[in-house]
């Protein structure tokens, strides 16, 4: 039989220091609760003031993961928002961790009060039996990437009210008509594929779902080598090699604005089996990405190395983080029926990140500048 597990506290990282007092940005919820977040308020209440959460609002919540990146923004805001918020991991990373500017009371507020679920979701009778036995009102899917992984989820609650789903904006199919919309073509054979079978099997079910499409996730924690790629050889001092002509158009959302999208689509009619693109408000190039990573963790304006990608073999490794093409997608649906938007804007939301983790020393992976050798000991490089 399943059992919930109340989280203990785990020790504060000694990579991670609080930030001083006149830090202006944290991991202590100040920037996400403002008055975007959809909640039980009057509409007389001022920007920034406490969000008022009725007893009858509460939900009993299930996050699949919610310990790495995504999930950590997420779960603090649901429990500040009263919800019981369980989160359902394989146990083999920490369940919780302090992390900069949030203070001792509220990382303690938040243990206290989040609950785990240690199983392999993969173990489908287990996931089955376990969530039937728990009876969810809500489930946040943060880390599914197969259709037949969401199965047992939805026999096990046949009363669940809402399935929340991060999918992705890698389901469309590539065009030379941008941004993306939600409803554009999209792509059975790409390496996200498993993520629009998903889609398809939720509205096959007749399960009231949405779905949440980013595009690029980047901010603290990021386990993907967004802007810690270039954080990296900003340190360094190295040049950033950039395919073709770097004007290639891509476009960044920070994981807190991702955070009050996945908030402001809980119990929304409005967002009953819909899928919304969810990003940052501008798009960039990627060169005018490296600046703007530069500048956001002061460091001067970088050299930039174009190259053809065709005239280098770097095996199974990968020279640049992004997929070389235009890619970015229209978030005017989420502006207009949610009533969200961004707060971050790109530089602001960058410096986040830095402040936040790469500049105190921390990152998922250490650098790699072998392909970059490769490309700066030839002399294939576009004029």
């Amino acid at each position: 039989m399943a059992r919930l597990v109340a989280v203990q506290p785990q020790q504060r990282n000694s990579s991670f220091s609080l930030l001083p007092p006149s830090s202006l940005s944290d991991f202590n919820g100040t920037k996400l609760l403002h008055s975007q977040l959809q909640c039980k308020r009057r509409a007389s209440q001022p920007r920034g003031g406490a969000l008022q959460v009725s007893a009858s609002s509460a939900k009993k919540i299930l996050i699949m993961g919610g310990t790495r990146f995504i999930g950590v923004f997420l779960s603090r805001l649901l429990v500040k928002e009263g919800h019981q918020v369980t989160l359902f991991t394989r146990g083999k990373a920490p369940i919780t961790q302090q992390l900069p500017g949030e203070s001792d009371a509220d990382y303690t507020d938040f243990t206290s009060k989040i609950l785990h679920l240690k199983g392999d979701r993969k173990d489908y009778d287990f996931v089955k039996s376990s969530l039937s036995a728990e009876g969810y009102d809500v489930v946040y899917d943060i880390n599914g990437r197969e259709a037949e992984e969401v199965v047992p989820i939805i026999e096990g609650l046949p009363k669940l009210e809402q399935y929340i789903y991060c999918s992705s904006a890698g389901v469309y199919l590539k065009s030379d008509q941008l941004p993306h919309f939600e409803t554009d073509a999209v792509d059975p054979k790409s390496r996200h594929k498993g993520k629009l079978e998903t889609e398809n099997l939720l509205e096959s079910k007749g399960v009231n779902w949405t779905s949440i499409r980013p595009v690029y996730i980047y901010g603290p924690l990021n386990y993907n080598p967004v802007e810690e790629w270039f954080f990296h050889r900003l340190k360094a001092g190295r040049p950033i090699p950039v395919p073709n002509s770097g004007i290639q158009i891509t476009q960044l959302g920070h994981v807190k604005d991702l955070a009050t999208a996945f908030i402001k689509v809980l119990g929304n009619e409005k967002a009953s089996k819909q899928v919304f693109n969810i990003s940052g408000d501008k798009y960039v190039t990627f060169d005018g990405l490296a600046k703007a990573c530069a500048k956001a963790a002061g460091f001067p304006e970088p050299e930039i190395v174009h190259y053809n990608p065709k005239e280098f073999d770097f095996g199974k490794k990968k020279a640049f983080p992004f997929r070389d093409q235009h890619f970015f997608a229209s978030i005017d649906k989420a502006k207009s029926v949610l009533g969200w938007k961004p707060e971050y804007g790109l530089v602001e939301g960058l410096a986040d990140s830095y402040n936040l983790d790469f500049g105190r020393g921390t990152f998922r992976k250490a650098a790699d500048f072998s392909t970059d050798d490769i490309i700066l000991g030839k002399s294939l490089v576009l004029t």
